[in-house]
């Protein structure tokens, strides 16, 4: 979001930015988004708009935060690698294992940017199934498709557990850890107003979690 922009220097993008689905409403709630996010009053900006579907606030978000999230990555891909971060961790107690159920069924111990990687590649095929995120205006969401929003945000999460526990003094380094704090405050803030990640997973980064939430 231009609004916390990180220098151009700065802006490594780990994968091509994704577009808003379900076509011009989807335009227009990021529209939206970005003019309440303008404002700087994050907890206004995650509430659900009035007279707008669910689904398609949650789906825009998802793939604004996915965006966020992969900018933020990207700045770091040359200091996270596998020599320096051999499990994807949040700290000594924490460490997540890959399963995407398709292909890994069974989790398997990956190094935290081969983590990153399975991870960015998983939810970019959820964002491009047009049967789980519809890119027609007034095309059906899936049943599932809360449950399918909330294992993408425990997901990413996890990305940003890792950047403040193994990376966070290279990211002031980088002068972006307002970025990197507004970002995250936002994502929690969304998170809560629609509980989408239980209070457990947050564990990691519960201190800054309660902060933000006070």
């Amino acid at each position: 979001m231009s609004l916390f922009g990180l220098s151009s220097r700065n802006q490594k993008t780990f994968r091509p930015k994704k577009n808003a689905p379900s076509g011009s409403k989807g335009a227009q709630l990021q529209k939206h988004i970005d003019a309440t996010l303008g404002s700087g009053h994050l907890r206004e900006a995650v509430k659900l708009p009035p007279g707008e579907d669910l689904n398609e606030w949650l789906a825009v978000n998802t793939v604004d935060f996915f965006n966020q999230v992969n900018i933020l990555y990207g700045t770091l891909t040359e200091f996270c690698t596998p020599n320096k971060c051999p499990t994807m961790s949040a700290g000594p107690k924490y460490e997540y294992r890959w399963a995407d159920g398709v292909t890994i069924k069974k989790p398997i111990e990956v190094s935290a940017p081969k983590y990153v990687e399975y991870l960015m590649d998983w939810i970019e095929t959820q964002l491009d199934d047009e049967s789980i995120f519809p890119q027609k205006l007034g095309a059906p969401f899936p049943q599932n498709f809360r449950d399918v929003v909330k294992t993408i945000f425990k997901r990413l999460f996890r990305v940003y557990a890792h950047i403040y526990h193994s990376h966070f003094q290279k990211i002031v380094s980088l002068k972006e850890e307002a970025h990197l704090n507004t970002c995250f405050k936002h994502f929690v803030l969304f998170t809560w107003e629609f509980r989408l990640i239980d209070k457990g997973e947050l564990a990691p980064l519960s201190d800054l979690v309660d902060s933000i939430l006070q």
